[in-house]
């Protein structure tokens, strides 16, 4: 494959991942050291919450080796509270604070509500001039009415991803067409699952193996339009997603990091 990507999951911190996949009484505040071992990139949930002080932002650049790559979310102030708009002074406090990270930052998820519909299109034309060119923003829509042409041109004048979300809210097979035509030199995927209703982490429960498969040969295709392709598995996809992240790599030739070797790793620091 010509591109690189990226497979990692949605967070880190996860106590039904001791065992499974984080070595036995390994503590909450050595998961990301030792996730980033394993994968070499997260997507960081906390942020959509609020921006992070900065002392949290080194200290995830800190605990992670070099060419580790964060994904951050843009906080739901400015997505879901605001609704792009009046968001000017909020957005630059956040790409500051994301620009901490250094080389360790990857893109910015703008994640929309299922109810930011096709009628906000005025809000988005408005916020997307006022993003950095020099960094990577992708935006998810949660309405399948936002899936069109006009769209896609839109994003693509501003080099915004659009994330191809597996999950209730657009069918699948039209995510997968999508990942035919990026709409910037990076493309973004998320992993998401049809519900909640998954609230064991701890292992698989589902078999999404078709789904993976099909989703193995759009990021090849992808890898061949871009020049990254970061991918972020969830737990609900399938139960555990450090397993469904490692089953990605293994499917894309990539080598997986098995949860053994993560406590033999352990031992040489």
């Amino acid at each position: 494959m010509s591109g690189d990507i990226r497979i990692g999951t949605q967070g880190w911190n996860y106590d039904a991942w001791v065992g499974p996949f984080y070595p036995p009484r390994t503590r909450a505040a050595d998961f990301l050291t030792i996730y980033s071992r394993a994968f070499n990139t997260v997507e960081v949930d906390a942020t959509f919450y609020a921006t992070p002080p900065s002392r949290t932002v080194r200290a995830w650049a800190d605990r992670t080796p070099p060419g580790f790559v964060f994904s951050l979310k843009l906080p739901q102030e400015i997505t879901h509270e605001r609704r792009l708009r009046d968001a000017a002074q909020p957005t630059a406090v956040f790409f500051d604070r994301a620009r901490e990270l250094g080389d360790k930052l990857g893109p910015v998820l703008m994640q929309m509500g299922p109810d930011f519909g096709p009628a906000e299109l005025p809000a988005l034309v408005a916020f997307l001039p006022g993003l950095p060119r020099d960094l990577k923003v992708a935006v998810e829509f949660r309405h399948r009415g936002w899936i069109h042409e006009g769209l896609l041109a839109l994003l693509a004048e501003h080099n915004v991803a659009l994330a191809l979300t597996d999950a209730r809210w657009i069918p699948r097979r039209q995510m997968l067409a999508l990942a035919a035509q990026p709409t910037a030199d990076f493309a973004y995927v998320r992993w998401m699952g049809p519900d909640r209703g998954i609230v064991d982490y701890s292992r698989i429960q589902v078999d999404r193996t078709p789904q993976l498969e099909a989703w193995t040969q759009a990021l090849s295709g992808l890898s061949k339009r871009t020049r990254t392709v970061y991918g972020y598995v969830n737990n609900h996809f399938a139960g555990h997603s450090p397993a469904s992240a490692r089953d990605l790599q293994r499917m894309l030739g990539q080598e997986a990091v098995e949860p053994d070797q993560l406590g033999e790793q352990m031992s040489l620091f």
